[in-house]
């Protein structure tokens, strides 16, 4: 999933989600921070109702977000007492297509059972992964793929039966049952056809419009740089993902939501959290990001990281 922009007037909207370790004063975040996607996916399969992973399967596009996706997770994975010995990690180029040996090779890690994959492939290299680990007998029974970048849109390219049962984590899904995503989801559909689908960095996209549009109508002004960023922070609308807020670390709040490939290419959502998380961009199981934190409540003070 490439990144999708909205800039303006310097200020950088950003609407996928991303890994996180990062700042700046001119860019608002409306997609995941690593703790409103990753880490509660490896919180859930941890748990009983997610089937108690024990051995972990880090494999990943090779490029910033799956390279620092992973460190965060591992660091995570670590904290929570796993071993290093049952923490794999895989890295292949964009564009890769030949998945056979690495495919056999979690068929091994996972043969003493309790394994799970967890899957920062981005892009057409999802097509040939799925398609070999399905080959090489591998389920979602017995070794789950839970996907950080796979949603509605791929699945549309996709040969979803083999498919059914493996598992993805965002904060949106089109079978959210609100009020709000249906008429967006409808929309939608209205203006681009029937069978098209919408997924979480398209309702991102959606709500960072909204967002921004409410900071210029209380700045008075879309030319001032300074008065639509410190107007943004507070921001609040009902998005299809549920009410977000806009924090003072230039995040939202969001639900997570864990969902379940089902065989029309759609999620069945198996697992949300009760409430929207708080985002934290500066993750707090790195030993170099610990105990750092983000505020731009008062940018023209500087704002900056600072421990937390």
């Amino acid at each position: 999933m490439l990144p999708v922009y909205e800039k303006n007037n310097g200020l950088l909207f950003y609407p996928v989600q991303y890994e996180g370790e990062e700042l700046s004063k001119n860019v608002f975040y409306t997609g995941a921070a690593p703790n409103q996607q990753a880490i509660p996916a490896v919180e859930y399969l941890m748990s009983k109702d997610g089937g108690s992973a024990k051995r972990w399967v880090l494999l990943g596009t090779d490029y910033v977000f799956p390279r620092t996706a992973n460190k965060v997770l591992k660091a995570f994975l670590m904290a929570k007492g796993v071993k290093e010995a049952d923490i794999a990690e895989e890295y292949t180029p964009f564009g890769h297509k030949d998945y056979q040996t690495i495919v056999g090779k979690i068929k091994s890690f996972a043969a003493g059972g309790k394994a799970c994959v967890l899957s920062t492939i981005n892009g057409d290299s999802n097509v040939p992964f799925y398609k070999e680990f399905a080959n090489q007998g591998l389920t979602a029974a017995d070794c789950p793929v839970m996907a950080f970048s796979v949603a509605e849109d791929e699945l549309r390219a996709m040969d979803v039966p083999p498919l059914v049962g493996h598992l993805a984590a965002w904060n949106y899904f089109q079978t959210v049952d609100t009020p709000a995503s249906k008429k967006f989801a409808a929309a939608f559909k209205a203006k681009y056809g029937e069978k098209r689908v919408v997924n979480d960095p398209m309702e991102a996209a959606y709500t960072m419009v909204y967002l921004w549009k409410q900071a210029v109508e209380k700045a008075k002004t879309y030319e001032d740089l300074e008065k639509v960023r410190a107007a943004a922070i507070g921001q609040s609308f009902e998005a299809p993902n549920g009410r977000v807020v806009m924090n003072a670390n230039h995040h939202i709040s969001k639900i997570v939501r864990i969902g379940k490939v089902r065989a029309d290419g759609l999620f069945d959502i198996i697992n949300s959290t009760p409430a929207p998380v708080e985002p934290l961009p500066w993750n707090q199981y790195v030993a170099e990001t610990k105990g750092y934190a983000c505020d731009w409540s008062d940018a023209k003070k500087g704002g900056k990281y600072k421990k937390a």
